[in-house]
């Protein structure tokens, strides 16, 4: 057998090789925090035979997939349990070490969901899970996530321009817990709307110190620290840190999927180092402009540059379900009062994105722009791939409330 042959023979049974995803990597449902889950020691305690253990893969090769499920079961134990593939399900009493529950068909290629669940009565422990085994013909070339990370990638929107205010409207369409909608975001600062929990919802402004400290925020020296100026009724003000530090503030509004929310940011140059960057939203039963909060920052005496949005899984438990907002009607204004109308805009997406969840999407939809990330959706939007959405070609109305006087250009 020549070199040729040889390397051919080793890259196909590379292909076929057996794949094995960790069970930190799954999910749970209906309560995304119903187990335990650890990478060290995958899925313990798992008792509760209404909690069912999910994984998601893209299987791009149709034919048959060997499954299994490697767990540790106390000496003498057994479990039963049911896994469920592309609509076919399989039950297996297991003793040992190795669940195994045959072969199951793929016929067209795409995310499939590998669902797990518990067969035994209520408080009897189902096994310790380690990993989903995969092997057969349609492993080859399959993309699963094997990181412990379970968020969906981080997906953003960038407006090429630098300018004094920005407005951006946002309307949330697919919206579970933890996830984040940026409309304003800049060099220095983001602005959007959060869900907290089933009953809390929040608007948040915040602004980032100067200095380059990451992570904590009472080693940034005072004159580095981004200082309140001014804040709205009911707004809290704090720090923030772990992703830089500075001035945060929300507030608690129970914002509605499907309506659209209102946000504007503006800068206003103070001297050669300080700048004041304010954030107001339209309150939708108010009818009117309501200021969130206004930050001094130093070290920076510029307009706003580096604009973009942004959708954000900040938590990973829930983080196979899909995020969807629409973002549109930007517009910026200068210092002098022109407007101008945002047409464009490019997509990009954080280093899970690059590898691990490749369900991170963009478009046009509705004559706004849209960003979507999770739900194992099959295909991708390519990372700096643009797009222009229809225009409006109407400035928007924005009467904002009056502040504390800060002297600047």
């Amino acid at each position: 057998m020549n070199r040729l042959c040889c390397l051919l023979l080793l890259a196909a049974v590379t292909a076929r090789a057996e794949l094995r995803v960790p069970a930190f990597t799954a999910y749970f449902d209906p309560n995304p925090n119903g187990g335990r889950m650890s990478e060290k020691k995958g899925i313990t305690g798992w008792n509760d035979p209404a909690l069912k253990v999910l994984w998601f893969g893209e299987i791009k090769t149709p034919g048959a997939l060997d499954c299994a499920v490697a767990l540790k079961l106390p000496e003498g134990a057994a479990t039963k349990l049911r896994l469920t593939v592309a609509g076919q399900s399989r039950e297996v009493t297991a003793t040992g070490a190795l669940a195994k529950f045959g072969a199951f068909k793929i016929a067209v290629p795409g995310y499939q969901l590998f669902l797990l669940e518990s067969l035994n009565g209520s408080g009897k422990p189902a096994g310790d899970l380690e990993a989903l085994i995969l092997d057969g013909p349609a492993v080859a070339n399959a993309h699963f996530n094997l990181q412990p990370r379970r968020n969906a990638a981080s997906v953003h929107l960038s407006y090429q321009i630098n300018i004094a205010a920005f407005y951006c409207e946002v309307t949330g369409v697919e919206e579970p817990v933890a996830s984040y909608y940026m409309a304003c975001g800049w060099n220095r600062g983001y602005f959007g709307m959060q869900v907290n929990s089933p009953t809390e919802r929040r608007i948040i402004f915040s602004v980032w110190d100067s200095g380059g400290e990451a992570v904590d925020r009472k080693k940034v020296a005072d004159e580095n620290r981004t200082k309140l100026v001014a804040k709205g009724e009911g707004v809290y003000s704090g720090d923030f840190g772990n992703e830089g530090t500075g001035g945060h503030s929300h507030l608690k509004y129970m914002w509605k999927t499907g309506e659209k929310q209102r946000f504007f940011v503006t800068a206003k140059v103070v001297d050669a180092t300080h700048t004041v960057y304010s954030g107001y939203w339209f309150h939708p039963e108010k009818k009117q402009w309501m200021l969130i909060s206004s930050w001094i920052a130093p070290k920076t005496g510029d307009w706003l540059h580096g604009l973009y949005s942004f959708n954000e899984n900040f938590g990973g438990s829930n983080g196979h379900l899909r995020r969807k907002a629409l973002f549109g009607n930007q517009w910026v204004r200068t210092d002098d009062g022109k407007w101008i109308e945002i047409v464009t805009a490019s997509f990009s997406h954080d280093g899970t994105g690059k590898a691990d969840r490749l369900d991170r999407f963009m478009g046009v939809e509705k004559g706004q722009f849209f960003l979507s990330n999770g739900g194992f959706v099959p295909g991708f939007t390519k990372y700096g791939e643009k797009f222009t959405r229809p225009a409006t070609g109407t400035p928007p109305d924005v009467r904002l409330p009056e502040i504390a006087e800060i002297k600047g250009k």
